[in-house]
């Protein structure tokens, strides 16, 4: 799961190179990686199967995607993904409403330091941001949480085929927009979503099918909140923009906190 989200926070330098518009990237990018996951599927034989748990993770990730992307286009990109990461907090929640199940107060210790870690992270640039794209960014959050669940609770073919699934729904919601958009295809433009299909969606939604075998929706997510950390570090390294004071503390709530919630997680579980 570390290792999806460290791909998975790549996307922001990409999406910087391509001078397409968003959903432009969103659906050709789901395309391309849906070509991934499906090679990855056949070389394991799982079948593509059509179910209410393979439909709802379908529809809940294409949601995330569509959603984040929107949020970007219509707020900060630091608004976005902070409020999309949201998600442990809705999984908290939606788990405790609709399946009555009971967290520690270790768990709900672990979402409230991550969530002030995250939002200190970008405490500088939070204020300002449009009120539509913050909703549609904690929306974005909500269909992210949806989709942990969904897809911890389904069996191995459910769980792959609705992966697949929402990059399929993405790619034909977002692909028709080469034709309203400007869409110059450049050496530059075509290696980039490339990477973006092949190594920041394609690769690490088949670790994250691996992963959710083994860890609970509520680690998955924990976990996951790894790449709002590591996404402007690529930026830094790639474009020079240097992290905040700010932004260095709340990495080092953040990732304390995963790890410590990891470890604490493992040992209650396992005594």
């Amino acid at each position: 799961m570390l290792l999806c989200a460290t791909l998975w926070s790549t996307a922001g330098i990409f999406i910087k190179l391509i001078p397409w518009h968003p959903l432009v990237i969103a659906g050709v990018r789901s395309l391309i990686s849906a070509g991934v996951f499906l090679i990855y599927m056949r070389s394991i034989k799982i079948g593509f199967v059509i179910n209410r748990f393979s439909i709802l993770s379908g529809v809940f990730l294409s949601g995330t995607f569509i959603f984040f992307i929107a949020a970007n286009k219509l707020t900060t990109s630091a608004n976005a993904i902070v409020l999309q990461y949201t998600a442990p907090i809705f999984i908290l929640v939606l788990s405790a409403l609709i399946f009555r199940q009971k967290f520690r107060l270790g768990d709900i210790l672990a979402v409230t330091v991550t969530t002030l870690g995250i939002s200190l992270f970008f405490f500088d640039k939070l204020s300002g941001g449009y009120m539509l794209g913050n909703v549609l960014a904690i929306v974005a959050g909500l269909f992210f949480a949806s989709m942990f669940i969904t897809t911890g609770r389904a069996d191995e073919k459910s769980r792959m085929s609705g992966i697949l699934l929402g990059h399929l729904i993405t790619a034909v919601i977002g692909i028709p927009f080469i034709f309203l958009y400007p869409t110059p295809i450049t050496t530059g433009a075509v290696l980039c979503i490339f990477a973006l299909g092949v190594f920041q969606l394609g690769i690490p939604y088949i670790l994250y099918g691996i992963a959710i075998r083994k860890c609970s929706p509520l680690a998955c997510s924990l976990i996951s909140a790894i790449e709002p950390l590591l996404n402007p570090l690529w930026v830094f390294i790639f474009a020079g923009e240097r992290p905040g004071f700010y932004a260095l503390v709340g990495g080092v709530i953040v990732i304390s906190s995963v790890l410590a919630w990891c470890v604490w997680s493992n040992k209650t579980t396992t005594l």
